[in-house]
């Protein structure tokens, strides 16, 4: 086995200090310097291993002080189901009432986006078709939560009172409903998780630390002839959101 980078032995190192109370919610880290005096590294080892802590919410950094412990935060419950979609209302908004907290979106909707390669494939139509595209930003209390951003077949739902997602009469309803509205059954749900680092635009939009992990959902809704009806990129941080699949059983 190789041996572990330093970076992570010494995230190890401190996460420990931190876990036995040496250094509490609220207490500077000593500089770089001196840790890598102690740890014998140089001050690039150490930052590496404060930034990893820094992604996964146990430090936080603040400009031109230092490094601090982080505060703890509780993480919101973010529940994956499509009984919740068939449920009615906004599965996010019920989540955030289960937590006492008020679950709001704001959105943006080009009507009419040519779908790049990777989107027209999970849609299974050709590239540069035109879309609707919607990007979301969840909101918890005021405070960003979630981004997405999601694309259905112009074709699909051109001509209807459902073509924008956000507007007319069936605005906010989500996609299951929206589509019953024009006789398409929506039956499965198709996601594909992943961890990754935030980008520098969604750290902006969320309001996190750049490199934050999150989780990236690649989530495709179906109808019941197999039609794709839209395909959407959810981006949950790890540090804010904790996710729950709901699996249905079939006795």
């Amino acid at each position: 086995m190789p041996d572990q980078p330093p970076y992570l032995r010494v995230a190890d190192l401190l996460r420990a200090r931190i876990a036995s109370n040496e250094w509490t919610p609220g207490d500077r880290l000593p500089s770089r310097a001196e840790l890598g005096q102690e740890y014998g590294v140089g001050e690039n080892v150490i930052r590496r291993a404060q930034e990893m802590l820094i992604s996964v919410g146990v430090l936080e950094g603040r400009a031109g002080s230092g490094t601090y412990v982080a505060e703890p935060r509780e993480r919101l419950r973010i529940v994956r189901s499509l009984y919740r979609e068939q449920a009615g209302g906004s599965p996010f908004a019920a989540d955030m009432a289960a937590l006492g907290r008020r679950g709001t979106w704001e959105s943006r909707t080009d009507a009419k986006a040519p779908a790049p390669a990777d989107i027209a494939a999970r849609l299974g139509i050709a590239e540069g078709e035109l879309c609707v595209r919607t990007a979301y930003e969840f909101l918890a209390d005021g405070k960003p939560v979630q981004l997405s951003t999601s694309w259905e077949p112009y074709a699909l739902t051109a001509g209807t009172l459902v073509v924008l997602p956000e507007a007319g009469p069936h605005a906010g309803i989500g996609v299951v409903r929206r589509m019953a509205e024009i006789g398409l059954t929506v039956t499965r749900a198709v996601e594909r998780p992943e961890p990754r680092a935030v980008t520098p635009e969604e750290a902006t939009l969320l309001g996190v630390q750049r490199g934050t992990l999150a989780t990236h959902i690649q989530r495709t809704y179906y109808a019941e002839d197999g039609r794709a009806v839209e395909t959407a990129d959810v981006v949950v941080p790890a540090t804010v959101c904790e996710i729950v699949y709901e699996v249905p059983v079939t006795p």
